[in-house]
């Protein structure tokens, strides 16, 4: 069996994945809060963790891996979407959600075993709170219940930071409820306008960090292997998932692993709507993306690296798809992957390595264990293949005319309208041929028909 190195955020370094139970790999990831779609930043996790997922399902078997990625669908930005559109939040949620799905999908991601919705596990958030007062680590007042984070004396080991020391360096929410500034919400008060469930509160709806507890312990148990997410949620929502939960449930360990994925850049700068370089996975799709493109770019950088998407990079990712798979058509995929491109994915999810290592297979002409690597990585699937087909369109006619243009120029010595028909014709996409035994033109990736029209 291959042995896994993975680097745990817990523990601050490199280790030998050993799951808990060899036949039931278990795995929980934050996923989205749906109001909007996702932007390019979401989708990172996604590729990560699918890539995860992917590969514990190689070395443990597809049966024996148990994968649950959230949908938070109770949630303020919600209610205020709602608020300023005038549409239901339930309207709202299931159309966001099945975008999310949607786009996903279209980058290649497995489906997870489990995709719960928050609203789905409210009785068991409101019974992991009522465990939680019983047992002193929170507190009702005001109709909200507090988590109280000085019960809990391990609190801030995954940021490796002090209570005092967060407190010093964070904004945290003041209220007068509040017994310490750092204690979080478990449960607050709805009015009539807002999403509400019945408790012993009061009417009300959970925080943030129950939800996550509550989902992975019903589904997974107590203890599982591995909780991933993009590094941004390392403090406080995942900080707070670790308190809550090993207070709730002192038996288990909660999560054995935790992987953080770096977050993304655009042309080395942060993503943002002031900057103008904000845009949606729908935005790249629309824009003639595919899906699969994006994954190679995704896969290109180290999870635990940031991950700058750029036009170079994004063209690149597309000459090398489009040669790959012109390359393993009508070819049968090897019985499974490549040693080496295994190899670095086992080490630490070492994707860079393993495109290398495509790259290698492609060199030795080994294109079954390059169909084979690819597939396992999500790459080069009959699934996502459609857009690299060639443009079906006739350039017959140009090429014709190039060669009459040529042959003209081999008398003459002038070769002025063969380098303003090639010019032409490279600015329309078209990659041009020519050799003893004639012209020949393949329309690329970004042909565009409309440009010839002025050589017709």
């Amino acid at each position: 069996m291959t042995a896994l190195q993975l680097t745990n955020t817990k523990t601050r370094r490199k280790e030998a994945f050993v799951p808990l139970d060899p036949n039931n790999v278990r795995m929980y990831v934050c996923g989205p809060t749906v109001y909007d779609r996702a932007h390019l930043g979401n989708a990172r996790p996604a590729v990560v963790f699918d890539m995860l997922f992917r590969v514990l399902r190689a070395v443990y078997g597809p049966g024996h891996v148990t994968y649950v990625r959230n949908i938070t669908d109770v949630e303020d930005k919600i209610n205020a979407r709602a608020a300023e559109t005038g549409r239901s939040i339930k309207e709202i949620t299931d159309e966001t959600s099945q975008w999310y799905l949607d786009d996903m999908e279209a980058l290649g991601t497995l489906a997870p075993t489990h995709i719960p919705r928050a609203t789905q596990y409210i009785p068991q958030m409101v019974s992991m709170i009522e465990t939680l007062i019983a047992g002193g680590h929170a507190y009702a007042a005001e109709g909200h219940v507090l988590f109280d984070v000085r019960s809990y004396a391990a609190y801030g080991a995954l940021s490796g930071r002090s209570v005092d020391d967060m407190i010093a360096g964070a904004r945290v929410e003041v209220a007068p409820y509040k017994r310490d500034p750092m204690d979080f919400v478990l449960w607050k008060p709805s009015d009539a306008a807002t999403p509400g469930w019945d408790s012993p509160w009061g009417r009300g709806r959970p925080g943030w960090h129950i939800e996550c507890s509550a989902m992975s312990r019903e589904l997974l148990g107590e203890s599982f292997d591995i909780h991933g997410g993009g590094n941004d949620l390392q403090f406080p929502h995942h900080e707070n998932e670790i308190a809550q939960s090993c207070c709730a449930h002192p038996e288990g360990e909660f999560a054995k692993v935790w992987m953080h994925n770096e977050m993304l850049q655009v042309e080395g700068k942060k993503m943002s709507k002031s900057l103008g370089n904000f845009f949606t996975v729908r935005d790249l799709f629309d824009e003639g993306v595919p899906g699969e493109v994006i994954r190679l770019v995704f896969l290109g950088t180290h999870y635990s690296k940031p991950m700058d998407w750029t036009a170079a990079k994004r063209d690149e990712a597309t000459g090398v798809l489009r040669k790959w798979r012109a390359a393993v058509a009508g070819i049968e995929p090897a019985p499974a992957a490549s040693p080496s491109v295994m190899a670095a994915l086992a080490d630490d999810l070492n994707t860079p390595g393993a495109i290398a290592g495509l790259h290698q297979l492609y060199r030795d002409g080994d294109l079954p264990g390059l169909l084979a690597s690819a597939r396992l990585m999500g790459l080069l699937t009959d699934e996502m293949g459609g857009w690299a087909a060639a443009p079906q369109v006739d350039l017959s006619a140009h090429a014709a005319g190039l060669a009459a243009a040529r042959e003209a120029a081999m008398a003459s010595k002038d070769f002025a309208e063969v380098d303003r028909l090639k010019s032409a014709l490279v600015a329309a996409g078209v990659e041009v041929r020519m050799s003893k035994a004639g012209v020949e033109l393949v329309p690329g990736p970004d042909f565009d028909a409309a440009k010839l029209e002025a050589l017709a």
